[in-house]
């Protein structure tokens, strides 16, 4: 069982597949658990995990399906894209932090809409977190330009 130890406050209201890279979130942490937070601001970027909980899977519908609903993506399973209804609702997401203040952690790039419960933040290790040798598919390179 898990629970949450914070929100997001966000001017994002609804779900939407794109332009997350603009949205500037704050991500306001339990009071409980302010003390948690010392020290985050040493770091550039964060992994955010969340709850997509206004999120619906229905397996009919999205078990496969093209990215984005594009006709130009290919149909692929939903474990071959980060669509954000999913048999669990669980998000993660890299995000800039711009700012630490008490309980209160201002981040741009977080692709979770206003009230969204959050899970949990790590810190952002590129020795952990990036892989150099790395590759996608050719229609990921497709589906992801211009989107940052």
């Amino acid at each position: 069982m898990f629970s949450y130890i914070g929100k997001i406050k966000s001017t994002a209201t609804e779900k939407v597949d794109c332009d997350w890279d603009s949205v500037i979130s704050e991500i306001v942490i339990n009071d409980d658990l302010q003390e948690g937070v010392e020290g985050l601001d040493k770091f550039s970027h964060i992994i955010v995990i969340y709850h997509l909980d206004k999120a619906r899977f229905d397996k009919e519908k999205h078990l496969t399906r093209r990215p984005q609903n594009r006709d130009d993506m290919p149909n692929v399973g939903i474990f071959a894209q980060r669509a954000k209804d999913r048999p669990n609702a669980i998000g993660v997401t890299a995000a800039r932090l711009l700012s630490l203040e008490q309980n209160i952690i201002t981040v741009q790039g977080l692709d979770a809409i206003a009230g969204t419960p959050v899970l949990d933040i790590k810190p952002y290790y590129p020795q952990f977190d990036l892989r150099a040798d790395a590759t996608v598919p050719e229609w990921v390179e497709r589906l992801m330009a211009g989107y940052f």
